[in-house]
């Protein structure tokens, strides 16, 4: 039985080809992005990018046929790129490149285009595939981190359940990956769901990823499973497209990069990879809220995962000052705004005493008047009876 696989799409736009020179073996750690595909003539890719691949289900690979790798491979041409989503790869790589500049770049397209730019689905069996193959390429390339930024809601089981499906072939994947301390990231999507993540993102021994906005609160749109979610990260930005045309995007797909990029970044820093690096991310994560409740989830830049305590213990001195400094602020804003409204108050019954005491002078006025025009009345008529 062949699954599809419905990509998962931020929201934003794009446009590419031009293969650059690749270079296998790097003495810095490589992220294998699969993707749509990608521009690799934009100004902040160049020097990035150390190989691409085109694995497909379909004859649709640039060479004519499902699998290609070397320079174009993951290309497609320009009037096509900027179109149907797949500008979103070209995206997702400059995102990785702003959150970790010192970051290479493996390409690979795993979603076919037709001749008139239009998507054709993909299956779980690309996605293991794509697995497999970064698994046999990995010490070529010095890849040490796959994100996946697409993703399926359609394949996923009822709330409540355990809605994850078993695929046996990409759960081996990931997890001989792993075993290479290479971990696979992926984008928990964008869907609202506050009770079930997308696959490939709900697999155990995947790193689910979520997305916040700019103050660092988790953003409405994203999925979230308060067992099976592993990171927030940043998912508002702007990041370059196909054409090197610049946009803000959101989602869960950004922040997935950003949540490997950072990865690579704080295991070049402090000598942990794999599930131990991971591990020490989550410890010292830090607090994020939104509709969906409280999670210690956040990805921070820390030098706590080195794993001496003391850092901790500074990160923990850290917190409480900021909570405190957030108390401090929240009381001050309270108290402001008790003033405010008293102040508002005070002059609201000015503005009531004084309508009073003009309704009362009106009112005088008009009763003296009143009470003339009977006495005037009253003499005249007394003059006519008298006279």
């Amino acid at each position: 039985m062949k699954n599809k696989l419905i990509t998962a799409v931020l929201t934003l736009s794009l446009l590419s080809p031009v293969a650059i020179s690749q270079a296998s073996g790097t003495d810095v750690p490589v992220l294998a992005i699969l993707d749509t595909a990608i521009d690799t003539s934009v100004p902040s890719l160049q020097g990035k990018i150390v190989g691409e691949v085109c694995l497909l289900e379909w004859s649709l690979c640039p060479n004519g046929t499902n699998f290609q790798e070397g320079p174009g491979s993951a290309s497609m041409p320009k009037d096509l790129i900027s179109k149907n989503g797949f500008d979103h790869g070209t995206f997702m790589a400059t995102a990785a490149v702003q959150s970790n500049p010192n970051i290479k770049i493996l390409f690979i397209k795993i979603i076919a285009n037709t001749s008139t730019g239009l998507r054709k689905p993909t299956g779980e069996s690309t996605i293991s595939a794509a697995l497999f193959w970064v698994r046999d390429n990995a010490t070529k390339y010095n890849i040490k981190a796959v994100s996946l930024s697409q993703g399926s809601s359609g394949l996923l089981g009822k709330s409540g359940t355990q809605y994850c499906p078993t695929f046996p072939r990409t759960i081996s994947a990931v997890q001989q990956l792993n075993s290479m301390s290479v971990p696979v990231f992926s984008a928990v999507g964008n869907a609202r769901d506050y009770s079930r993540i997308d696959w490939p993102s709900c697999i155990q021994d995947v790193v689910s990823v979520g997305a916040v906005d700019q103050i660092g609160e988790i953003a409405s749109y994203s999925n979230n499973d308060s067992v099976l979610l592993d990171f927030f990260a940043l998912g508002n930005m702007q990041a370059v497209g196909p054409g090197n045309i610049s946009k803000n995007i959101a989602g869960t797909s950004p922040a997935t990069q950003v949540a490997a990029a950072t990865y690579l970044r704080m295991m070049t820093t402090s000598g942990q990879s794999g599930s131990q690096l991971i591990d020490a991310m989550k410890a010292n994560s830090a607090n994020t809220t939104g509709r969906q409740g409280t999670f210690k989830k956040l990805i921070t830049i820390s030098n706590a995962v080195s794993g001496n305590t003391t850092n901790t213990t500074d990160k923990a001195a850290a917190d409480a000052k900021a909570a405190a400094d957030a108390k401090a602020a929240a009381d001050a804003k309270a108290a402001a705004d008790a003033k405010a409204a008293a102040d508002a108050k005070a002059a609201l019954k000015l503005q009531v005493e004084a309508g009073i005491a003009e309704a009362e002078k009106q009112y005088a006025a008009e009763l003296k008047a009143a009470q003339d025009k009977l006495n005037a009345a009253r003499a005249a008529w007394m003059a006519k009876l008298n006279g």
